[in-house]
Formats: C-alpha cells, structure tokens, sequence
C-alpha cells in the first residue's frame, strides 16, 4: 500500500536541475520515480493515497544541521528581543513584560543584539535594576555566549565585585571594578544555576513548539544540542522522546554535550542509540564563544579591540583530553569552533585522536580560518557545520571586528566548498532564523534583505543548487545518511519539502517571499497549506 506524489515540479537533487514528473512511496520510503502514468501503470493496485502538488515544486526535506530545538520553542514562547533596533525599544520592551510579571517571577528575555543598536549600547546592571527592582533578570544575547543580568539575578548567583572570572568565562566590570551584569560564555551559568528548574510542562511546550514551527517551514529534521540544559541529560532526553513520538514526526539528531557523557551512559545509551525519530549523535564541545561578544578564539588580536584575542574554553590539553573521551566511547566529536585558533586547537585534537572508522567529526560554525588550516582539513574525517544566514546578522560590523586581512579567510563558503570539504547547512536557531529559506537567501546574495548592493564579498556567493543542498544532502551526510537521505532516489526515505515558488529558476531576492505548502516525514503529511 503506497502513496503517489505527482502534479509538480520535482527536484531530484541527484545532479543540478534533474527532475521527475512522479514519486511513489510505500513504507515510508521512495520506491520509484519516473512519470504519472508509468508509475500508476506499475502501483496501479497499490496506490491507496495520492497526492496533488497542484502545480507546486517537491525537493527533498529541508533538515538544519545545527539548531537548538528547545532553545528555538523558548524563543517562541518567551520575550523576544531580536527585532529590538535601538536601546530605547529594548528598553521598553522590558517595562511592558515586568509590568504582567508577577512578583518575584524571574524576567527572561531572548536575542537582543547591541549591534543592532545605533550606539552599541549593552545595559549595565543598574539600568536593568530600575527597569525591574523587584523581579531577577536574565536576558540573553543573540549568539547565546553571553547574558545580562540585573543586581537582583546577580546576588541570587553569588557573584560579586570580587568574584573570580570562571574558567573559559569572563565577568564584566566597569572601570570602578563592579560586575557590571554582562557575563560571557562560562561565567553565565553562574546566573543560570540559579534560576529555578523548568518543568516538565514547559518543556514538552517549548518543543512541540518548536517542532510544529519547523514543519510549517518545510524543515524535516534537525541536529539540535539541547541535552546538557533544562535540567540534565534524563529529563531533556524523554522530553524528546515523549514529544517526538510517531504521531508528532521529526528526524531528531541530539548531540551529547561532554558534560552530560555519564548520565547517558547511565542510561544504557550510547551513539546512534534512541528510537525511530530521535537518535543520539556526536559529543558536542565548545572550544571558544561568539564573535559578537569578542570570545571567539582569534590567532591575533580583534582589530577593533586590540586587547583581546577572545576565550578558549578549554585548553588545548582540555580540548584533546575531552576528544579522547569521545573516542573511548566510540562517538565522533562535534566542536563549536568560531575563530581560527579554536580551529587549530581542534583540528591538533583531532588529528591526535582521529574519528572512529566509518564516522565523522563535525566542526560547528568555522567563520574564521585559514589556508594552512584548510589543507590540514583536507585530511581529517570531518564535516563543516555552516549557517549561511550569519552573513546576514553579522555584516557589516564584523569586518570592523576582524580587520580586512582576516576577511578574506572568514565566511568563506565558496572557498570551503571548492576545497572539497563536505560542508552541511543550518541556522543555530534561536540564534537566526529557523527558516532555511533565509540561510539559502544570504548564501546565494551576500546581503542582508532590502539592501541592494552586489552582497559582502561576492566571490563567496553560492548557487541555489549549492545552497539546497547544504541543507538537505549536506546534513544527512554530516551523521552518515547519505545513502538514504538528501535526495529524492529509490529506496531514500520519503522526506519532502514542497515549495510555493520554483526557487532554482526565480530572481535570487524572491527566494525570501517563498512558502512552505507541505511537509513530508516519513511518507507522512506534517504540514499542509495547499
């Protein structure tokens, strides 16, 4: 008993601009593709569903190589101050949700961006303590490596003037030597700690959330790192497990945080271990921060900071030690590397401690490297996890951050590309946007949307053909589904993503005004708007 698919344009993805007229599936899975009519000639007796396209363009599910699921429903549900342009709108954001806060309640807020802000303005902890005196504040940055916490939040942590940094974090103080609430990377989860736990109700709301969002946007599957949060591995897990459960389908790949190894082994889980939906992948590892809040890893001073050079989370001892971990445990590693020496340190790692036969290393982010950097890639088992939709969110500022010299060398997709590294697309949602439509946009334009320049760097552009498959055949490579995912093939899984707009053939601005109209998992409908 199957299911045929026809009526539409469909892209194989098997080779640039291959298509088919018809798809049949059974079992969940593609049987045959040809024309309507052979394939009705051949299922003819089988075909117990059909499906209509009614004009409209079938490529292979969208899946994000790197997101943060819960982070993303939280985003939805919580204060969001990503559209926040100015100080002065943040500000009164924040008035508007202490005033329907209960007393004592904590005030969470999501994405703000002080780069968006005319002045660069960051809040100290005073301001924040006249916005709200009475409740604890914790509102975090865009990039997710660093927060803002008022006087309140502050003492509940147990920080202090004297408090020390933590390692692989930095507390912020002004020039009287007073925390000035601004916390990066380590030194947040001193604030966070304190926080009360959320429940079980939250959390299984946060991800259904998410879930229901990201089909909606066409998206099948992601690789998400959440497992480490929310109050332990066991309880992260089940929310998983309890909200992605056949009737509610999604391809889930959860990276493991180092931090979190022993309880899953605790558990009796190890890698690729889980259920038909939701299956356990890389060790995940934070060799530096962000960018934006001047933690990543830089070979050489920020340009615009001359006094710093960015965080390493661990040293280049720690980070080796941790890869060694993974490899007792047989898992392959998935590092969050920002700047080049966060690269170099794990690409020393990993080339000590190569992947286990048969697996691949993830490299998360890679924004800045370098050409002796890349040839050593070459030559290791590892996939690049890149989010295309960073040249949006960080141009122009981050050529100020990094100085000319180095941009040659960072955001370089095409660079990365040509050089025959296997690359995968995502978003780091809640960090960007979770629609991938937005990522293919800035990978194939260089451009922020509106603007109307040639785009930042335009050698680095992709092509749409390039861009798709970032997230489509890029991430079932990246956890070693290539041979059944990626593609629209006979025996690959039936996972499809069916598009108002043949994003191939139209004007590259008009990939933003793109919709979603279904979504297929499993040979299942998630998500329908035609």
């Amino acid at each position: 008993m199957g299911t045929l698919w026809f009526g539409g344009k469909i892209y194989t993805l098997e080779h640039e601009n291959d298509t088919v007229e018809a798809v049949y599936t059974e079992n969940g899975r593609i049987k045959k593709v040809g024309t309507e009519s052979e394939l009705t000639e051949l299922f003819g007796k089988d075909i117990t569903a059909q499906h209509d396209l009614r004009g409209n363009v079938m490529i292979p599910g969208f899946v994000d190589s790197h997101l943060h699921m819960i982070g993303h429903g939280e985003k939805l549900l919580r204060l969001d101050l990503s559209q926040a342009e100015s100080a002065e709108k943040m500000k009164r954001l924040l008035l508007d949700k202490v005033k329907n806060t209960g007393a004592d309640e904590w005030i969470i807020g999501e994405g703000w961006n002080e780069n968006n802000f005319m002045d660069r303005k960051i809040f100290h902890c005073d301001e924040l303590d006249e916005i709200a005196p009475d409740h604890p504040m914790m509102l975090t940055r865009v990039c997710r490596h660093a927060i803002l916490a008022n006087s309140t939040a502050l003492d509940l942590a147990g920080i202090t003037d004297e408090t020390p940094d933590p390692e692989g974090g930095v507390i912020m103080r002004d020039n009287d030597g007073r925390a000035t609430g601004y916390l990066l990377d380590r030194a947040q989860e001193l604030v966070k700690n304190a926080m009360p736990e959320v429940s079980i109700d939250f959390l299984e709301k946060a991800l259904s959330s998410s879930v229901d969002d990201l089909v909606s946007k066409g998206v099948t599957g992601g690789h998400s790192e959440d497992l480490n949060y929310y109050g332990g591995f066991t309880r992260t897990y089940e929310t998983f497990i309890n909200v992605i459960n056949g009737t509610r389908k999604f391809r889930a790949n959860l990276l493991v945080h180092h931090e979190v190894i022993d309880a899953m082994r605790k558990q009796g889980l190890g890698f690729a271990d889980g259920t038909e939906y939701v299956e356990l992948g890389a060790m995940k590892i934070f060799a530096d921060g962000a960018l934006g809040g001047r933690t990543a890893l830089l070979s050489h001073p920020y340009n615009d900071s001359p006094d710093t050079s960015g965080v390493a989370i661990h040293s280049i001892e720690g980070l080796t030690a941790l890869v060694r971990e993974a490899r007792s445990h047989d898992m392959p590693v998935a590092i969050h590397v920002i700047g080049d020496l966060a690269l170099e340190y794990a690409i020393k790692a990993i080339e000590q401690y190569p992947a286990p036969y048969g697996l691949r290393d993830r490299l998360i982010h890679t924004q800045v490297i370098r050409e002796d950097l890349l040839k050593r890639l070459n030559q290791l088992s590892v996939v690049l996890d890149i989010q295309p939709r960073f040249v949006a969110s960080d141009f122009p500022w981050v050529m100020e951050r990094l100085g000319e010299e180095r941009m040659a060398w960072s955001f370089a997709w095409k660079t990365l590309l040509e050089s025959g590294v296997p690359i995968a697309g995502g978003s780091d949602a809640p960090i960007e946007p979770v629609d991938p439509l937005l990522g293919i946009h800035a990978a194939v334009t260089r451009k922020r949307p509106n603007e109307t320049h040639e785009g930042y760097y335009p050698e680095q552009k992709l092509s749409v053909f390039e861009a798709v498959t970032l997230f489509t055949g890029g991430s079932a490579y990246a956890i070693g589904r290539e041979a059944e995912r990626g593609k629209i093939k006979e025996n690959f899984d039936a996972d499809f993503t069916v598009l108002d707009r043949d994003i191939f053939m139209c004007d590259p601005d008009l990939i933003l005004n793109t919709k979603a109209v279904m979504t297929v998992i499993d040979e299942s409908v998630a998500y329908k708007k035609i």
